[in-house]
């Protein structure tokens, strides 16, 4: 089979399409997908510079987080999908491949009005948005999410989410264009906004969200950039307030106020799905299926898709995600 593979760490001239074995038979609750898009994510740019291996278990040079195909083959217990059922899921990695093996409890079917390339673009994003917003950030109908990079595939993810439960949004980017963009989603605040002044002023930044919160504060913040916003996260957050930490683009180490996180009773929560266990997985999906993919069925959500590569346009596909110009969700199709 046709797969990603990295030849050597580093630029995206080090990706190739190789021929590599197809994966073995499926056993038990296992199956074989033949993947016809894949989704392309940060991790995937981290891993190939080196910066991000694969979990044990996992290819470590073939590369994809998210895929959208049908099924080609089943083992002997998979009981919810059948052979030629259009399925879409997640995995820790090798989904930018032909084939791909992985379990049952990873997978949900793709509704009819979307297409490979669309569903492709949904399972990473809309299960990390939903998983740290709603699962564990608790966020209520009566509350405020601040999104840190609202324009990325997850910060759109979340948007989206928010916004079918009515919920009060606020937003940050660093390029005007998407902010606008990102106001037809419903965006009701947006901060034009970079490392440099988040960490020059924090406490600036918090009392802009203060006085458009008429003084509470975000009840949830995702944050999917890291280090230099996390000052300007915590001066932002409400009492009780929940600051998911999910990406760290901006870096990895930040001082804080300690006194602040304790007098507004602040949750700190970092979040990762890739390296969990396949049955902590599973439960995120069981939650995407139960409350969010009937949303996309009644036309509620949409899929974020920004440019779709062929598979053999795969460096040109990694240059363009790393230009940061993209809006939403970069597909690789087969």
């Amino acid at each position: 089979m046709k797969a990603v593979y990295i030849k050597e760490f580093g630029a995206a001239e080090n990706l190739e399409i190789r021929e590599i074995e197809n994966p073995p038979a499926p056993q038990n609750s296992q199956v074989v997908v033949r993947v016809k898009a894949s989704g392309l994510n940060r991790a995937d740019i981290l891993q190939r510079r080196g910066f991000y291996p694969a979990p044990k278990g996992y290819p470590e040079r073939i590369l994809g987080l998210e895929f959208a195909g049908e099924i080609a083959e089943t083992g002997e217990s998979v009981s919810n999908f059948k052979i030629g059922d259009r399925v879409f899921g997640i995995t820790a990695g090798g989904a930018q491949a032909e084939f791909l093996l992985t379990d049952e409890s990873l997978l949900a079917k793709i509704p009819e009005s979307l297409s490979f390339t669309e569903a492709a673009a949904v399972p990473e994003a809309f299960i990390t948005a939903h998983d740290a917003v709603f699962s564990q950030g608790n966020l209520r109908e009566n509350e405020t999410l601040l999104i840190h990079a609202v324009g990325s595939g997850v910060g759109l993810a979340a948007l989206q989410l928010a916004k079918a439960r009515d919920i009060y949004t606020i937003g940050t980017s660093r390029t005007l264009d998407k902010l606008e963009k990102c106001r037809e989603f419903g965006l009701d605040f947006s901060v034009l906004s970079d490392s440099d002044a988040l960490q020059k002023s924090p406490q600036q930044f918090g009392e802009l969200i203060r006085f458009k919160t008429a003084g509470k504060g975000a009840d949830v913040i995702l944050d999917l950039v890291g280090a230099s916003y996390f000052a300007a996260s915590l001066e932002s957050l409400a009492l009780k307030g929940r600051l998911m930490l999910v990406g760290l683009t901006s870096g990895r180490s930040a001082e804080f106020n300690l006194g602040l996180a304790l007098a507004k009773r602040a949750k700190i929560t970092g979040t990762v799905l890739r390296s969990r266990p396949t049955a902590e997985k599973a439960e995120a999906n069981a939650a995407f299926i139960r409350e969010v993919l009937p949303l996309f069925e009644n036309n509620k959500l949409k899929p974020n898709v920004d440019r779709v590569f062929n598979i053999e346009e795969v460096r040109t596909a990694h240059d363009y995600m790393e230009s940061n110009e993209s809006f939403g969700k970069v597909v690789l199709k087969f």
